[in-house]
């Protein structure tokens, strides 16, 4: 690893640039929002050419798809991921690239119009993920340059009180940097994804001091740089992405103990392709297919998910029409897939066959500069 541990994220945007789901709950803030449009937030980085804006608010066509870009929100910079409370009332961003590393919280009471409720410091630099927890009492967050995750309590309002914990990830193959933290489906576990530390480790959350205790340290392939992972909704796998070995490794899940157990890796590149690829974000449906972000390829890997979640299936690749595809998600309806494209400053549209689970070719592009996420 460099000595500068955010150079890494330099180099494969460069190596990128060379080469080239959620559900509207009833009753929550973004469903009273009168007509077809429903806002959508994009988050992205500012150290792009040209530059990022931070936190855009963009109008989603519930009909057609079609997706507009409105306006930024000021204070929010360099928003690498963004996550809902569970009322999706608030919305939370990481501020990655911020000396020191922050999060803000923002409310969605007028969805068009977030307003910052407050931010705080992530206890780390270089925070890349934050999710919050079910209870919506704590937020979570992973910072990627102290290999560490950092736990805040929520206020009743939802804006971030104190931080009731932090763990660092520990590793004897290189420097440890979180890049993904989550709770599982059963609400019980907290899962952290270490790239640096080749490790999955599982937290037991107490509800009422918000300390993290162990419960297990998964290690993966040396040097295969595990980067996000996704659950089957039922619970019983989940599917790890590796950003440096181009895989996506089958774990099965065992919610009553918190723990994985590691079955198949597959390629997430077809046979014969050839360069430097680094997937990057992972999405599972209810009906059985898993799509992966290639940067490099500039393609979404589709599989299929076989024997019960045992088993991952390649079906093929399509292009994401843009460069660097970061992050991708499904709307609610599963009719379309929405992909960050960082290095073109694009977010594309491509139309999905909720029978087959087949991505089609892009319809749409959205400018965005220096996108890194798409919250729907």
């Amino acid at each position: 690893m460099s000595a500068n541990p955010l150079s890494r994220r330099t180099l494969l945007a460069s190596l990128g640039a060379a080469g080239t789901a959620a559900a509207v709950l009833p009753g929550s803030a973004a469903a009273r929002v009168e007509g077809h449009l429903r806002p959508a937030y994009l988050g992205s980085f500012s150290w792009t050419d040209p530059p990022g804006r931070g936190l855009d608010v963009a109008a989603h066509h519930l009909g057609t798809g079609e997706l507009r870009p409105t306006h930024p929100v000021e204070g929010v910079p360099d928003a690498s991921w963004l996550a809902f409370s569970p009322n999706r009332h608030v919305l939370y961003a990481t501020n990655e690239l911020v000396p020191d590393g922050s999060v803000t919280a923002l409310s969605l009471r007028d969805p068009r119009n977030p307003r910052i409720l407050n931010t705080r410091s992530s206890r780390g630099g270089g925070p890349t993920h934050l999710s919050v927890h079910p209870s919506g009492r704590f937020l979570l967050t992973a910072n990627y340059t102290d290999g560490t995750v950092v736990v805040h309590r929520l206020r009743p309002d939802g804006g971030l009180g104190e931080s009731t914990d932090l763990v660092r990830h520990s590793s004897e193959r290189r420097e440890p940097h979180a890049h993904q933290v989550l709770t599982d489906p059963s609400g019980r576990w907290v899962v952290a994804v270490d790239l640096g530390a080749d490790a999955v480790f599982t937290y037991r959350l107490d509800p009422e001091s918000g300390r993290l205790r162990e419960n297990q340290r998964l290690s993966l392939a040396a040097g295969s740089g595990p980067r996000h992972l996704a659950f089957r909704p039922d619970g019983g796998h989940a599917y790890l992405v590796n950003e440096l070995a181009s895989t996506v490794t089958v774990l099965a899940w065992d919610a009553a103990k918190g723990t994985f157990e590691p079955g198949e890796s597959v390629s997430t590149r077809p046979s014969g392709a050839e360069g430097e690829n680094y997937p990057a974000e992972v999405v599972v449906t209810a009906a059985g297919d898993c799509y992966v972000t290639n940067r490099g390829d500039d393609e979404i890997a589709h599989f299929e998910v076989r024997d019960g979640g045992a088993r991952l299936r390649l079906v093929g690749t399509t292009g994401t029409g843009g460069a660097w595809p970061r992050h991708c998600a499904l709307d609610g309806s599963g009719r379309w897939l929405y992909v960050a494209n960082q290095n073109s400053g694009t977010v594309t549209r491509l139309p999905r066959d909720t029978v087959t689970g087949k991505p089609h070719p892009v319809i749409e592009a959205v400018a965005a500069p220096g996108v890194a996420m798409v919250a729907l």
